[in-house]
């Protein structure tokens, strides 16, 4: 009944969100690097900064009242050290969204955001100092990635979904790591936002706050479990996303193109725009594969090396593939 109630909440305040983005004319107008054609709402995805509210009220309030909403399983962590991280990031995504900030301003509130993230997940005690850069280059690397591949209907949000739903069931019936509303918040973010989002013609676009936003909670999620367990195969719930974004990357470098700037090289936007093939048919088969990398790293019991060979590899041919046999159809 809980969770009825704070979906239902969710919908309603995503329709509020609407009538404000529509009066003050916070749009996205398609251009020729565009999957779209049609002018939509943008920033849908500030379903997520509110779903964490309402998940750290309920937390608050349940301590409060001594109500058994949330399970032990995080009280070593501090939720508002997250929320502080997930709101800056939000925030400042949200005024790109609007502004288009520079680089320089986007660069240093990712910075502090996960800060924010690492302190969360107790990274600057736990691991060595060599660790630390590191993790800030791939973290803030996979939040832009998952902006990078948010770009046509359903696909973030889809994605994320399977992602989420990944984890809960490991969550639930391998080992517990996080409080499972810590999840469930998120899912039901997300099953608001794919309402709106997820038809031939959206009602919403996710912005960067959305897809900062989820991606910044799905990563916690994933570290807070490689935390638990000790082993770095958990990435592997965003291994086609990752595939994508670095096989696309190189790419780019190395017909030296500026690799900030707006593209049309990503497979998916191939696929949508060259192969005229429909916006959700083209979401459901990315999220369709990452679920069967997700099944064979969930139940697989072969050495992590083995793991990241049989899914990664698979993926990148098949990615390779594709990709190359819709040049050459465009080229003929």
């Amino acid at each position: 009944m809980m969770y009825l109630a704070v979906f239902l909440v969710l919908f309603v305040l995503e329709l509020i969100y609407f009538k404000i983005a529509d009066r003050y004319n916070i749009i996205d107008k398609p251009n020729h690097r565009s999957a779209h054609t049609e002018i939509t709402l943008r920033g849908g995805g500030i379903v997520f900064p509110i779903a964490f509210l309402l998940f750290f009220i309920t937390s608050v309030w349940g301590k409060w009242v001594h109500l058994p909403l949330h399970d032990q399983a995080v009280e070593n962590h501090n939720e508002l050290i997250f929320g502080v991280g997930l709101l800056l990031l939000c925030a400042i995504s949200f005024l790109d969204d609007l502004y288009d900030l520079s680089s320089k301003i986007r660069i240093v509130f990712h910075i502090i955001s996960v800060s924010f993230l690492l302190a969360f997940l107790n990274a600057f005690v736990l691991l060595p100092i060599w660790a630390i850069p590191v993790l800030y280059i791939v973290i803030i690397g996979i939040l832009n990635a998952y902006n990078f591949m948010d770009g046509i209907n359903g696909i973030t949000g889809l994605y994320s979904l399977v992602a989420l739903l990944s984890l809960l069931y490991v969550n639930e019936n391998l080992i517990k790591f996080v409080a499972h509303d810590f999840i469930i918040y998120p899912i039901l973010g997300c099953l608001v936002f794919l309402f709106f989002n997820f038809r031939k013609k959206a009602k919403c676009f996710m912005g960067d706050i959305g897809s900062m936003g989820i991606a910044f909670w799905v990563v916690a999620l994933i570290g807070l479990l490689m935390m638990k367990t000790g082993e770095i195969k958990w990435i592997l719930f965003l291994a086609v996303y990752g595939v994508e974004v670095i096989s696309t990357i190189l790419e780019r470098l190395k017909l030296k193109e500026n690799i900030f700037e707006a593209h049309r090289r990503h497979l998916y936007q191939l696929l949508a725009n060259e192969k005229k093939i429909s916006h959700l048919q083209v979401s459901t088969l990315y999220a369709v594969v990452q679920l069967l990398v997700n099944v064979v790293v969930i139940f697989s019991d072969l050495p992590q090396v083995l793991i990241f060979a049989i899914t990664l590899f698979p993926i990148f041919v098949l990615y390779v593939y594709v990709k190359f046999k819709i040049k050459r159809e465009v080229e003929d």
